[in-house]
């Protein structure tokens, strides 16, 4: 229930499904939560094996990756801001190639610091050290979020995937969807490198 709750609130990665999904149609956007999700997988790892303590005790490791996330972010926002209408129909299908989507679900996710530190608070309270080996309790505790955030985003996808149907027949609608995405994508980066620890 944590989890779909959790999933549910508004944050940037239900804000780049919805984006990339309107933008480039509903398969697009369940091969982007698959990418967020994969993220999702690195954390959960990091989280069980104490790795994400290193975020959390140093300022320097938790600002390079931030900067990283919002300098990657930026470049999305650059290349949407770029495009022109006919952009959303390049690639098979009118589509971007899904390995470009994946990949940027996965950039999404394990650039963004606050998802580790996040993912060290909250899957340990869940934990219970007599209930056996802490590190395989945190993995399955993180594949349950992972699913719930599957199901949610995937419904995110579907939904925006259905405008996204509409968008393609509109070249003045791809503009300003464009520009939209380049907007929430500056918005996203801004919000990451000004987060603190």
């Amino acid at each position: 229930m944590a989890s779909v709750l959790l999933a549910l609130a508004p944050g940037p990665d239900n804000i780049f499904v919805l984006t990339q999904s309107a933008m480039h149609g509903k398969a697009s956007g369940f091969v982007v939560t698959l990418g967020l999700c994969t993220g999702l997988l690195v954390h959960t790892t990091a989280v069980a094996f104490g790795v994400a303590v290193i975020f959390q005790a140093s300022a320097l490791a938790f600002t390079v990756l931030k900067l990283a996330g919002a300098g990657y972010l930026l470049y999305l926002a650059w290349q949407a801001f770029r495009a022109s209408a006919t952009a959303i129909k390049a690639g098979a299908n009118g589509r971007l190639k899904f390995g470009k989507l994946y990949q940027r679900g996965i950039i999404m996710n394990v650039t963004n610091p606050k998802v580790s530190i996040f993912f060290l608070a909250f899957l340990p309270q869940f934990a219970d050290p007599a209930r056996g080996a802490l590190t395989l309790q945190l993995i399955c505790l993180g594949g349950v979020f992972i699913a719930a955030t599957v199901v949610v985003f995937g419904g995110i996808a579907w939904m925006a995937g259905s405008l996204g149907q509409w968008l393609i027949k509109n070249e003045k609608a791809q503009t300003i969807m464009n520009r939209v995405a380049g907007a929430v994508f500056v918005g996203l980066a801004l919000k990451l490198a000004t987060t603190s620890r």
